[in-house]
């Protein structure tokens, strides 16, 4: 047994709920600002399009900060490592709640991705340390938890502290949070050991990633308003993007010490699983994205009922989780992944079969019964692409699964805001078409409403575009789930690995 294995905290549950905290937190941090754009947006004087950068930005610092783990964590241990990470984050939270324009806070918003891009790989490392092999199983499932709680959370304590407050609160909150969990963690892993390795750092692949993917969530984010290909800068920036990542792919694969380890997607579960993750929590925070500003926006619910309405999601997984983790042993992951990709899809149908009559126990009643389905995703999915690595791998395949993860979700952010303002456009304009003279419908309107009939008129077909918009997002979605469910079988049942 290994000195990290033997090491045990003082508290083993305090230790515990302290690593789960700090996770928690930026978990949270994903999802918060969710209900709050058109708010935020609306206080700094920009469009909503322009305030979704707070959303992206965290996202994809956060996922270019992952590639840093894996060496940061050889380089200065894990606890000094998480410990920094969250004294950082706390920083810039409290820096985003002091921002006096969009410009402030995407910078702080992404200097806050950044930093915390450590937590929840190394809070599986950690975890994974200090508890014994068969307990192994219960620690991941309280992280898949938190990974599931967190973004529930977040829409309801964005909209209560932004309706009932005001939006810097949405950051202000993770301070006292955050200096308890430092205080914690220091003192309960103090004596964790560690044997410093000073190799070197992969400056070339580090700079070829982040400028690939970072210039091509600028083309994803811009894109729609730019219309893509017609701009030249479109144009420019896809070829950066693309030999770049060519370019980085390349030399990850001959350098001796990669930024990133993509020699680890020769293990086939963990590159089947990290596909599965990448795509299922994209679809996921698509959803979490597009239902609260859909109620919003068309539904004319505020901040706070949009939050509350999304909230039952979390009711399942809070209850299903540590009995998950209690029987792991017992179970097959891959049937309870393909349970729960079929549970999302069945969600994201009776979403697309929604009407702009439903009411808040209907949306509020499709969100629980997704719970289920997002209560049988992060564990198993997590132990299937954990569970032919050795423990030398295991931080190496946690911060790149956990980066590609949150690279999908940058992107879906981008690309689900993208389809979803798109489909409404052309709906608006098929409808439209049918306002004229000819049609009796229209004409009556028109005589009827006396006030401004084209302005009510208008206000319809946009409500109308939007519902059917979402609709079409849902489908997609939908279909996308189906499709996930017949690759579960290439995966290997999960053995008795590192997990």
């Amino acid at each position: 047994m290994s000195q990290e294995q033997s090491f045990r905290p003082r508290n083993e549950f305090l230790c515990t709920f302290a690593i789960s905290l700090g996770v928690f937190m930026q978990v949270l941090d994903s999802t918060i600002a969710n209900v709050s754009l058109p708010t935020i947006a609306g206080n700094l004087g920009v469009s909503l399009n322009q305030g979704t950068w707070v959303i992206t930005s965290f996202t994809m610092s956060n996922a270019i900060g992952l590639t840093l783990t894996a060496w940061l964590s050889r380089r200065i241990g894990n606890v000094k490592l998480y410990a920094g990470s969250l004294i950082l984050f706390v920083a810039m939270s409290f820096m985003c709640g002091i921002a006096h324009s969009m410009t402030e806070l995407v910078i702080f918003r992404t200097l806050q991705g950044l930093s915390s891009a450590p937590l929840f790989p190394i809070s599986q490392v950690l975890l994974l340390c200090i508890f014994p092999k068969e307990k192994r199983s219960m620690a991941l499932s309280i992280l898949g938890l938190v990974a599931v709680v967190g973004p529930i959370v977040g829409p309801i304590a964005g909209g209560w502290l932004t309706y009932n407050y005001s939006w810097p609160l949405i950051f202000f909150i993770n301070v006292p949070i955050g200096i308890f969990t430092i205080a914690v963690v220091l003192s309960q892993l103090k004596g964790l050991p560690h044997v410093p390795e000073k190799s070197r750092f992969d400056v070339i692949g580090f700079a070829s990633l982040a400028l690939g993917v970072g210039v091509l969530q600028i083309v994803l984010d811009k894109g729609n308003e730019l219309d893509w290909f017609s701009n030249h800068w479109i144009v420019a920036g896809s070829v950066i993007a693309a030999i770049s990542l060519i370019f980085m792919v390349i030399w990850e694969l001959t350098d001796d010490h990669p930024v990133i380890n993509l020699r680890l997607f020769s293990n086939r579960n963990f590159c089947l699983g990290t596909i599965l993750l990448t795509l299922g929590f994209a679809g996921f925070f698509s959803i979490n994205l597009i239902v609260p500003q859909w109620l919003q926006r068309q539904m004319g619910y505020t901040s706070l009922w949009a939050g509350l309405a999304a909230s039952p999601m979390g009711i399942l997984p809070v209850l299903l989780s540590p009995l998950l983790g209690a029987f792991r042993t017992k179970l097959d992951m891959r049937i309870l992944t393909i349970i729960s990709f079929i549970v999302i899809g069945g969600s994201c149908y009776m979403r697309s079969c929604f009407n702009l009559d439903v009411d808040f126990t209907t949306v509020a009643l499709v969100q629980f019964f997704m719970g289920f389905g997002i209560a049988l995703f992060f564990m198993p999915v997590t132990t299937i692409l954990l569970s032919e690595l050795s423990e030398a791998d295991a931080a190496d395949a946690a911060s790149l699964s956990t980066f590609i993860r949150t690279i999908g979700a940058s992107f879906a952010s981008s690309l689900s805001t993208w389809i979803w303002t798109r489909n409404a456009g052309v709906h608006h304009s098929v409808l439209a078409e049918q306002v004229n003279i000819y049609n009796p419908l229209a004409s009556f309107v028109t005589h009827s409403d006396s006030t401004n009939p084209l302005s009510y008129i208008n206000q319809i077909i946009t409500l109308q575009s939007y519902m059917l918009s979402t609709i079409d997002l849902f489908h997609i979605l939908m279909w996308m789930f189906i499709f996930l469910v017949p690759c579960i079988f290439f995966t290997r049942k999960a053995g008795t690995g590192f997990v």
